[in-house]
């Protein structure tokens, strides 16, 4: 089973629904906002994998697509000293991802919940929210709700929201 089967699984399982779309792969979000469906309705998020420089925390931060990742705002924001990008070597070996196709979704993968799941608050600004099935090559759009009340617990997760 593919890791984007396993997210449809998981997803299936919830009392949600969701809109699937494959699609050629994208590696920007620059790329993902011209994709059809992403209305203006819909934020698709920028999603970054940090962590400190001990590398003993973690963090997925989802920021709306035009805001500017400056690390020193977002470790403040955090009260974090030092925040970086974690290595690439991370990415699998914690979220069974890859570069470009970093999500939310992969948080499943984190049975002990080491990764702290932060978001701009702004990302909420829409009716529905986009992400990656942890595949830069297909997009699941769902409702605010269903993200934040539904899916994010079954993730075993509390987000931090942050007024960047």
């Amino acid at each position: 089973m593919t890791i984007q089967q396993e997210i449809l699984q998981f997803l299936d399982a919830l009392p949600i629904e969701y809109e699937y779309y494959t699609h050629h792969p994208t590696h920007t979000i620059e790329a993902c906002l011209e994709m059809p469906f992403i209305t203006g309705d819909v934020t698709i998020c920028k999603n970054i994998f940090l962590c400190n420089r001990q590398q003993t925390q973690y963090y997925l931060l989802l920021l709306k697509p035009d805001t500017i990742f400056r690390t020193s705002v977002v470790s403040k924001a955090l009260g974090s000293s030092r925040l970086s990008f974690a290595p690439e070597d991370s990415l699998p070996q914690l979220l069974h991802l890859t570069s470009g196709s970093v999500s939310p979704f992969g948080l499943l993968y984190d049975r002990e919940h080491k990764i702290i799941l932060a978001a701009e608050e702004a990302v909420k600004h829409t009716d529905r929210i986009a992400f990656h099935p942890c595949d830069n090559s297909a997009t699941i759009i769902l409702t605010q709700e269903a993200f934040w009340n539904v899916v994010v617990p079954a993730l075993g997760t509390e987000p931090v929201f942050l007024a960047l």
